[in-house]
């Protein structure tokens, strides 16, 4: 089912790259991966992107594009754990992995909040977890907004430029440049997970109180 969404996705985004109807699916991707994983985002933004190297698309309102729908689609998760967060705290039984999870989410999003909303960003899953999270603890909707903003637009250039970087070096060879931003994406998300973990790491060691 995975690979058939992506065909389809992938192949949509091909027929129309040279339509302004391109800009809605890359707005519809992006919100839609903000809370449903199994979206192919990230194909659809960086194919947007070698498109963006040859010229077809306009690589400003690419980046806007997926920026917004991001922005919107964060905005989602925020407002159902905010109205069900009572149900959902209901469904975290004491000592159960999940609990934990939402703890130590809702920790950290007091303590360094624009940090985990910003990191979290660029990990698919991450990112929905600590979305719906902020809206059960209540967190400040102004910042929230400020940081999604942030995170939305820094994955959103990040995605396409990687794309646009594979455009540039393989102009003649559109597969083989989705293939070099799709490689490029996958390293640059790896080294934002590890530097992600080791902030955390050093944090969590400072923040043990001396005995």
């Amino acid at each position: 089912m995975r690979e058939n969404a992506v065909i389809d996705w992938v192949g949509l985004t091909e027929s129309l790259a040279a339509s302004h109807w391109l800009y809605l699916i890359l707005i519809s991707v992006s919100l839609l991966d903000s809370f449903l994983p199994l979206i192919p985002s990230e194909p659809v933004i960086i194919i947007a992107g070698v498109f963006a190297a040859t010229g077809v698309t306009n690589l400003a309102l690419v980046i806007a594009a997926t920026a917004l729908g991001a922005f919107l689609g964060d905005q989602i998760p925020y407002a159902f754990g905010r109205r069900l967060s009572f149900v959902l705290e209901k469904r975290l039984p004491p000592g159960s992995k999940r609990r934990a999870t939402h703890n130590w989410i809702s920790r950290h999003l007091h303590t360094r909040g624009g940090f985990i909303l910003v990191s979290t960003r660029f990990i698919p899953v991450g990112r929905y977890l600590v979305t719906i999270t902020s809206g059960t603890v209540r967190y400040n909707y102004r910042n929230y907004v400020l940081f999604t903003i942030i995170g939305g637009t820094a994955w959103s250039a990040y995605t396409v430029l990687t794309g646009y970087v594979g455009g540039v070096l393989f102009q003649d060879n559109a597969l083989l440049a989705f293939g070099v931003g799709l490689g490029l994406a996958l390293i640059l998300s790896g080294a934002i997970e590890l530097i992600r973990r080791l902030h955390m790491r050093r944090n969590a060691v400072t923040d043990v109180p001396e005995r």
